[in-house]
């Protein structure tokens, strides 16, 4: 029984979960011990540096390149694979996304949700009713 699925390797596609390049993007080009990879991000603005497995969380995505490949290689590699794009189409990217949006809302924002989920909530209880009625009634 396997119990990860992603492995620190050559060409892993990373995110970065805190330090100045948190929310970025990255991918690992070689390990360099236990605790650091050497990561590059092309075409996310992250610059080639050797970084602590603590601050990345591994993704699904894996790209085909050697070890040390130079940052061409690695940006012509992201860009075929449209890592960018497969990206925002994940759950996580969605839920980041959404805490971001959340954090910048004003008090009339979060007001204004409110009485939005107050109506969709009263519709929905509204049509439950009428079939639990119609069930009963059969």
């Amino acid at each position: 029984m396997v119990v990860y699925k992603h492995f620190v390797e050559v060409g892993r596609v990373a995110f970065i979960g805190h330090g100045k390049d948190a929310g970025k993007l990255c991918v690992i080009i070689d390990v360099v011990d236990q605790s650091r990879v050497l990561v590059d991000g092309p075409c996310s603005n992250v610059r080639r540096q050797a970084v602590n497995l603590k601050r990345l969380h591994l993704t699904k995505f894996k790209l085909n390149i050697a070890h040390t490949s130079l940052t061409k290689t690695v940006r012509k590699q992201w860009e075929a694979e449209e890592i960018t794009k497969k990206w925002k189409e994940t759950n996580w990217a969605k839920k980041i996304e959404t805490k971001k949006k959340r954090a910048q809302m004003t008090d009339f924002d979060r007001f204004k949700l409110m009485r939005a989920k107050q109506a969709r909530n009263r519709i929905v209880r509204t049509q439950l009713n009428k079939m639990k009625k119609e069930a009963k009634q059969a």
